[in-house]
């Protein structure tokens, strides 16, 4: 891994902006949709509620995002060569948008043609995405654990998508595959194989360099992914055998693992040389406690049956895990690349040093502090409205207002971008 990063080959930053400037509003739509439905929404990961927010989530908020991401990172910090970004991103994103919007409709309005249709949208577009990308990261000269973890990650993207379109297919057409354990499997490559993998990948890099700790260590970050991997392969052995107890044996090592992830990037945080915080350190904070709170929890209904037994232990898991987690982490990841992007490129118009603001300058501190604030507040309704369910449209109104936020504050920031643009073209 090279200890620098390789800012000539950042793509143009329209790239990662139509993916960025486009996932919080999925998550206002899911708040949206939360608010219309009430309780009904949480009474069962089964429900058409349920499904269509998690979808909106995983498929809206943080595959668009990490999209977006990837398109930046594998350049910049792996020295990877993706081809033709722009065009690649021009057809990914819209195909994506189409796709999950499909999905999440079929879902919602129990229409099985609209799961269908959806399938070849998420093959053309993810399958293009995960061909780039993955030669990109294959032919690049860089070493290290964070190509690694990317590159596994990419894999896990890979399957998620598979299993997904194999599931879409089954429910549209009544296929003899085992739905349940389809699901089950589907969901933790998702959240596992792809999410997780690319998010400990990218913070081995990001967290010591943005945030001023000391890096991970040699151990972690060499056993992290591919026991992370084994562990996932184990799980899907699940659609082959009938192993009753093959769960407990899987599930508890992998909260394990979560766990020594978690608590090891809060020690790495805790210890750091600056300690003044600011919203993106703090948004990854609410995501690594989320983390170990996910991870208590899950072991806690793996050992005492009689609590896992209720539908709603499941929907909790799925908040810690989706809000709590992954909306909190890419957040703040976002409040970091945004500001830093707009740095970059107004660098490389050419113009006067003194013409380019400060990073701190493209996203008012006090604007991603209150949104940060609102963020955990949502999340804390979200949890509570799983067993209090008065609270449920509440909670749905809090999450669409704190995504609209965040979106504003992305959008306010491109156009603080567009006007130092132009005034430094105008200066030349």
């Amino acid at each position: 891994m090279h200890a620098s990063l390789s800012f000539d080959q950042a793509p143009p930053i329209s790239v990662p902006y139509r993916f960025f400037l486009v996932a919080p509003w999925f998550g206002v739509m899911a708040g949206i949709l939360l608010a219309w439905s009430g309780s009904d929404a949480f009474v069962s990961r089964w429900t058409p509620e349920a499904l269509a927010l998690t979808h909106l989530i995983a498929l809206g908020f943080m595959l668009q995002a990490m999209c977006g991401a990837l398109f930046q990172f594998i350049p910049v910090a792996v020295g990877g060569n993706v081809w033709r970004p722009k065009l690649v991103a021009n057809t990914v994103q819209p195909l994506l948008l189409l796709a999950t919007l499909l999905l999440v409709a079929g879902f919602l309005f129990s229409r099985p043609g609209l799961l269908s249709a959806a399938v070849p949208f998420f093959l053309l577009a993810l399958g293009g995405f995960v061909m780039v990308v993955a030669l990109a990261l294959w032919r690049t000269p860089a070493t290290g654990m964070t190509l690694w973890a990317m590159r596994m990650a990419i894999g896990g993207l890979a399957v998620t998508v598979l299993l997904g379109s194999l599931l879409a297919e089954a429910l549209a057409y009544g296929l003899a595959v085992p739905i349940v354990e389809l699901t089950n499997v589907h969901l933790v490559w998702g959240l596992g194989g792809w999410a997780l993998m690319l998010l400990a990948g990218v913070s081995y890099h990001v967290v010591p360099m943005f945030q001023l700790t000391k890096p991970y260590p040699l151990w972690f970050t060499r056993w992290f992914g591919p026991l992370l991997l084994l562990l996932l392969l184990a799980w899907s052995l699940r659609l082959f055998l009938d192993l009753s107890r093959w769960s407990m044996l899987v599930t508890l090592p992998l909260l394990a693992i979560l766990s020594v992830y978690a608590g090891l990037t809060l020690w790495l945080q805790y210890t750091r040389r600056r300690k003044i915080h600011d919203a993106t350190s703090l948004y990854f904070r609410v995501a690594m406690v989320s983390m170990l709170i996910l991870a208590i929890s899950g072991a806690a209904f793996v050992l005492w049956p009689a609590l896992g037994a209720d539908p709603r232990s499941v929907v909790w898991l799925g908040i810690l895990a989706f809000a709590g987690v992954f909306v909190s982490a890419i957040s703040g990841m976002m409040y970091k690349i945004v500001p830093f992007l707009n740095w970059l490129h107004l660098q490389r118009l050419g113009g006067p040093i003194s013409a380019v603001p400060n990073m701190k300058k493209m996203i008012p501190a006090e604007a991603m502090t209150g949104q940060l604030r609102l963020h955990v507040l949502a999340v804390v309704l979200l949890l509570a409205a799983v067993w209090q369910p008065g609270l449920t449209r509440l909670a749905g109104l809090t999450l669409a207002a704190s995504c609209a936020w965040l979106g504003w504050n992305l959008v306010g920031s491109v156009r603080r971008y567009q006007g130092f643009r132009d005034q430094i073209r105008a200066a030349a």
